[in-house]
């Protein structure tokens, strides 16, 4: 299996996270895998389930976007390209702040000689103009695959017009195994070039991630996170620079 911290050398920190899941996971894979399951769960190669890293980074966006938002930081609004930085920063005033001024020299401006400002989150995430900052490893389940068994979940479609079950339309979701605290391992990699600010908001969206995968609604994909201290701490200064969001 090729891991990433193993590709980049250039890492400046590494955040290392485990996350315990208290129910049960549904991550569809998409494709058949041999499985009676009509949506089988996605594995790695070797055949451990794993979460992919890319949900994960897409949670965390979201999560530190409302956090930043709420700190008084004016955050634009992803995904569509049209709302996000840099545009926006050409028609709204409150992003044409010195710290979205990125150091990046091939981002500090349009073609046209413009400044490029980006938000706190799309200095971190990236957007179609900046590169992402951050590398999420997808979570690996420390469990041996030989020793958990198939567990299937049946379910029906409904209509809701009608508000009756669907004929025909019964299907069966592959999860992990139920209550048995399954442990998922990753990290989270900050690249030389992330923000100080970087880490401080990452682990305070993890707080508010409390459950991944498909049917959260139903019950499935609820957690509890756990990270090394070592890898988690995060300097004072980030705090209080997060603190300032409605100071320009």
């Amino acid at each position: 299996m090729v891991l990433l911290r193993d590709l980049l050398q250039t890492t400046q920190a590494s955040i290392s996270l485990t996350a315990f899941i208290d129910s049960a996971l549904c991550v569809g894979a998409g494709g058949s895998s041999g499985s009676l399951a009509d949506k089988p769960i996605i594995r790695a190669a070797d055949g451990h389930l794993l979460i992919p890293g890319s949900q994960l980074k897409g949670r965390l966006r979201h999560e530190c976007e409302k956090l930043a938002r709420g700190l008084g930081w004016p955050i634009c609004e992803s995904p569509v390209p049209q709302s996000m930085c840099p545009q926006v920063g050409l028609t709204q005033s409150a992003f044409q702040r010195d710290n979205y001024i990125v150091e990046r020299r091939e981002h500090k401006a349009f073609a046209d000689g413009r400044p490029q400002h980006h938000c706190l989150i799309c200095q971190i995430f990236g957007n179609p103009a900046l590169p992402s900052r951050i590398v999420v490893d997808d979570l690996v389940c420390q469990v041996a695959p030989d020793t958990l068994p198939e567990v299937l979940r049946p379910g029906v479609t409904l209509n809701r017009r009608r508000r009756t079950a669907e004929d025909q339309k019964l299907f069966l979701l592959e999860t992990s195994p139920v209550n048995v605290q399954l442990p998922f391992g990753g990290y989270i990699h900050l690249e030389p070039d992330c923000p100080s600010y970087a880490k401080a908001l990452i682990l305070a969206a993890l707080h508010h991630i409390h459950a991944l995968g498909g049917s959260k609604s139903a019950g499935l994909g609820w957690l509890t996170w756990a990270w090394d201290k070592d890898t988690a701490t995060v300097d004072e200064n980030a705090w209080e620079l997060l603190q300032m969001g409605s100071n320009p």
